[in-house]
């Protein structure tokens, strides 16, 4: 199966109505136009693939800005005072046919101290026709006298459960049916960022043998573990045989699985056991991103007296954190394994 371009270009949003889980920057921007109050100096603050220069090209075209007058600069390559003085220079020239210029300079973070100086008396004052839209992943790094001269705009990071929505939907379009765990599982190795989800969903896309995507078959395309093992972990974990538990994980490494996104995974299911006991009214919402024999699985440990419980749970996320640093990836989960099992 083919697939034409980039789908994280193809299903860009070019509208506010097609921007996903950022309805509280949306509705403001929105308003600020309707008002005829546009705001001189915004940032968009967001961890990477949340849309934030999306947002800005969407705002700048709500805004009536054409391409000719929209200029976007990445600060990673243009970070010095030679760059900001250039641009300090341009802002005052006219629009060649746009009421607005735009400038969208991303990864702001990234200029030089000498470079915010020498931007922050055009960010104060700018041109009437000139505004500014900062966008950065960083956005404890910026001046505190940059920050009080824009509007700041927090993206959300979309969650898991929005994620596997739209990496369906989107192969959906490309005429690909992605089963629901195999969506889950995508959502959970995109970690909050849409733009990574269709890297991955396309990934897959254009690995499989056919038009339609399994677990198993996206766990052996990014690197994840496939449900066999999750479920040989899971039940070693429940019945406290340690080798089992340990043998799971040995089997992982074997197979390549990237550790981080191993102990997401686990993660995932041991919060679902802790939800389904605490929370068996939300149980159908709980369960719809796994697989029909993992939610069985998962709905018999919330049933029992289980070590599947949220002090697992607190373990396991120390461990996460932890299996990136370690020289050993695998170690923080075998040393939760061999203590939650005795």
């Amino acid at each position: 199966m083919s697939v034409t371009g980039a789908l994280y270009r193809k299903y860009r949003p070019q509208y506010f109505a097609e921007v996903k889980d950022q309805d509280h920057i949306v509705t403001v921007l929105e308003g600020a136009i309707k008002k005829g109050e546009i705001p001189h100096a915004m940032l968009f603050s967001g961890t990477r693939g949340t849309g934030k220069t999306t947002l800005a090209r969407i705002f700048a075209k709500a805004i009536g800005t054409s391409d000719l007058d929209m200029y976007e600069i990445d600060a990673a390559s243009n970070r010095g005072i030679d760059d900001v003085r250039e641009l300090k220079e341009a802002v005052h020239t006219l629009p060649y046919e746009s009421t607005h210029k735009v400038y969208i300079i991303d990864e702001v973070h990234m200029l030089t101290k000498e470079a915010f100086n020498a931007l922050l008396k055009t960010l104060e004052e700018p041109p009437a026709h000139v505004v500014f839209i900062l966008a950065t992943t960083e956005e404890e790094k910026l001046l505190d006298t940059i920050l009080s001269r824009c509007q700041v705009f927090r993206m959300h990071s979309p969650s898991r459960a929005v994620l596997a929505e739209f990496v369906t939907e989107t192969a959906k379009k490309e005429g690909f049916k992605l089963n629901p765990d195999a969506a889950d599982l995508i959502a959970i190795a995109a970690d909050g960022s849409f733009r990574d989800a269709l890297g991955v969903t396309q990934k897959v896309i254009m690995a499989s043998g056919d038009k339609i995507g399994d677990a198993d078959e996206v766990a052996s395309i990014i690197g994840a573990p496939k449900v066999a093992i999750i479920q040989q972990l899971l039940e070693g974990l429940h019945t406290k045989n340690k080798a089992e538990a340990l043998e799971a994980v040995s089997l992982a490494v074997e197979a390549g699985v990237d550790m981080k996104l191993f102990a997401r995974v686990v993660l995932e299911h041991v919060r679902a056991v802790m939800l389904l006991r605490n929370l068996p009214a939300r149980k159908e919402i709980i369960l719809n991103a796994f697989g029909i024999d993992t939610q069985t699985k998962l709905e018999t440990y919330a049933s029992e007296v289980t070590p599947l419980n949220s002090h697992l749970l607190l373990q396991l996320i120390k461990a996460a954190d932890l299996v990136s640093r370690s020289p050993i990836p695998q170690a923080p989960l075998e040393i939760v394994i061999i203590e939650v099992t005795g």
